[in-house]
């Protein structure tokens, strides 16, 4: 009996499992999400049920920042006219060279998220029923990992600057901002990587500006 093309993605998503996340990178306080191995799994799975999805993108250009779309369509390569479409990802950008990409990546791996509920976790068993973390006592430091090796060489590539925008967005008061640098100089050392330092140095600096500007 041939399958219609839900009953194919339900397939595809309950054979996916769930994503492993990479490991904890300097200057981060959480595992990342990997966009490679998020896609790695959904592609497996999608194309196993004769499913393969074409993305397309849409930009908007702010002052300090690009707002990158992600409408990702699913096919049915049994039938070309069934299709089911995945939309509202969308991801933040520098506006530097790097800044398109990343808000891609960002928005692609959150719709193969959503279209097949991926699970996601520590380790690929853990996504549905993972041991909560320790609750910290409250502060704004981000605990530092001290590179080694060629490890700072990948931090442009590990980290998330989606979440850490949004650590320092978060704060709404010029002195509590100003300790958050205090308190994570990995983020704002430039010998981790020189890419990383001016996209936080730029985030932190415009938000800075900005709090400055309304007085808190």
């Amino acid at each position: 009996m041939k399958l219609n093309i839900y009953q194919k993605l339900h397939k595809a998503a309950c054979e996916a499992g769930g994503v492993a996340k990479g490991k904890k990178v300097p200057g981060m306080h959480f595992n990342p999400l990997q966009h490679d191995e998020v896609q790695k799994v959904a592609m497996e799975s999608l194309l196993n049920n004769g499913l393969y999805p074409i993305c397309t993108y849409t930009n908007y250009v702010k002052e300090t920042f690009i707002m990158v779309t992600c409408s990702m369509r699913i096919h049915d390569i049994e039938d070309p006219t069934s299709h089911v479409d995945i939309e509202g990802c969308s991801a933040m950008g520098n506006l530097d060279k790097f800044g398109t990409g990343n808000g891609m990546s960002y928005a692609k791996k959150y719709a193969f998220l959503n279209a097949l509920n991926l699970k996601t976790g520590l380790d690929n068993e853990d996504g549905y029923k993972a041991k909560p973390f320790e609750q910290p006592k409250p502060t704004n430091k981000i605990p530092q990992q001290k590179p080694s090796g060629t490890a700072h060489a990948n931090v442009d590539i590990n980290i998330d600057m989606n979440q850490v925008r949004d650590a320092i967005k978060s704060i709404n008061d010029i002195y509590a901002l100003r300790k958050f640098r205090k308190e994570n100089p990995g983020l704002f050392d430039p010998n981790n990587n020189v890419r990383v330092y001016r996209q936080i140095t730029d985030l932190y600096e415009t938000h800075e500006t900005k709090l400055n500007q309304q007085g808190v």
